[in-house]
């Protein structure tokens, strides 16, 4: 049996970071996997969550199974931190799941039982995993226009085109904020328009949100959200708790399916009918430690603003970043990067380019381009604005 199995392709990531951890350069750069990194290049333990682990050290009594959707206490203290009351507690079911991976995953399963033939909408470009998982699933599936290479901006025009083709039932996946890979949002008036175009089809938005807090705020990273959730009668939200918590190894997420009140009953079911045949029961250490920080007062206070450093450290380096690449290559080719919000841009450079970077210069990022931001530090910010444009001048 196991004879017939064949290859899969590699994770062009995880065999990017292979490739840089087998790099013997002591000068090289890793801007290609997607954890955040101080400027001593350490992925630290936040404060708060640091705090929270050792209260549950001392008062946890026991390491039996949670329930099938987790804690209810961790379910609504995420609700409360993505929602903040936009809708009513009885349309909202969910789950906890492993990550926000497991959440696309769970949203994704529950689409196909509940409607097989619907169609899957996915912004050209998107995380790889959105189309690997759709396509193992084997949900039809179809791309809108979302970003122009040019401008380095959203594609607003041929986006609304696309999505105006969406039929009644069909699920459009869109990124609550921080776009990965582009790091492109639409602004306001835009996601107005996105949700005023899912009202007229009929379609149901599933929104990626695994960023929230480090784009904006807490707050402004959410609005796009509650605005589709306080608007549409349909919203599935896939939430990761791995970075704005940094408790990436957790495996810490929650799926939010937000429907009529009078069918919540059986929505909260069918979600934990889908993690009893997958996992049986969520992971509960991160959540634990997620509810402690959002239920107590000073820790939930120093996680905000241990997280407004994060993310304020992501804006000065977006601005470092495009003034050196300016400088380095006399335009403002680049300039849209200090425009951009969370952990990753898109230069807009060519694979080929992308190659010369890593081979002559120890730089890696993802052959399309897209560079963590937060792989960068003040020292080495000029390092790859150099190496861009000696590349770009071949």
């Amino acid at each position: 049996m196991l004879t017939a199995l064949k290859p899969q392709p590699a994770d062009k990531i995880l065999q990017l970071i292979q490739m840089f951890r087998e790099d013997a350069r002591a000068d090289k750069i890793d801007l290609g996997v997607g954890v955040y990194k101080d400027p001593t290049g350490l992925t630290p333990v936040m404060r708060a969550v640091k705090a929270a682990e050792k209260r549950l050290w001392e008062v946890e009594t026991t390491k039996t199974y949670t329930g099938l959707a987790d804690e209810p206490a961790y379910n609504a203290a995420m609700a409360k931190l993505i929602l903040a009351g936009a809708v009513p507690a009885d349309r909202v079911a969910s789950v906890a799941t492993p990550g926000g991976t497991g959440a696309v995953r769970q949203a994704l399963e529950l689409i196909r039982m509940a409607s097989p033939e619907a169609t899957v909408w996915i912004s050209n470009p998107t995380w790889p995993n959105h189309l690997s998982i759709v396509k193992y699933l084997g949900i039809p599936m179809r791309e809108y226009r979302y970003f122009d290479a040019e401008t380095g901006a959203v594609d607003a025009e041929g986006m609304m085109e696309d999505l105006a083709q969406v039929k009644a039932g069909d699920v459009v996946l869109l990124h609550g904020c921080c776009h990965n890979p582009t790091g492109a949002n639409p602004n306001p008036v835009q996601w107005l328009a996105i949700c005023e175009s899912l009202a007229r089809t009929g379609a149901v938005p599933l929104i990626d949100l695994a960023y929230q807090g480090f784009g904006d705020g807490l707050e402004m990273d959410a609005a796009a959200t509650r605005l589709l959730a306080t608007r549409l009668p349909e919203v599935l939200i896939a939430a990761s708790c791995s970075k704005n918590f940094g408790i990436y190894r957790e495996r810490t997420g929650i799926l939010i399916a937000i429907g009529e009140a009078a069918g919540r009953g059986t929505v909260q079911a069918n979600l934990n009918f889908l993690n009893r045949q997958n996992y049986s029961f969520p992971p509960d250490h991160g959540a634990r430690l997620v509810t402690m920080i959002l239920e107590d007062e000073t820790l939930s206070a120093d996680w905000k603003a241990e997280l407004e450093e994060v993310r304020l450290n992501m804006l000065t380096l977006r601005r470092q970043l495009a003034d050196a690449l300016q400088a380095e290559t006399g335009s403002n080719r680049f300039g849209f990067v200090a425009e951009h919000r969370g952990m990753f841009s898109r230069l807009g450079i060519t694979p080929a380019e992308v190659e010369r970077l890593r081979t002559e210069h120890g730089v890696y990022m993802v052959g399309d381009s897209r560079l963590n931001i937060a792989g960068l530090n003040r020292t080495t910010v000029p390092v790859l604005a150099r190496a861009v444009a000696k590349v770009l001048r071949g």
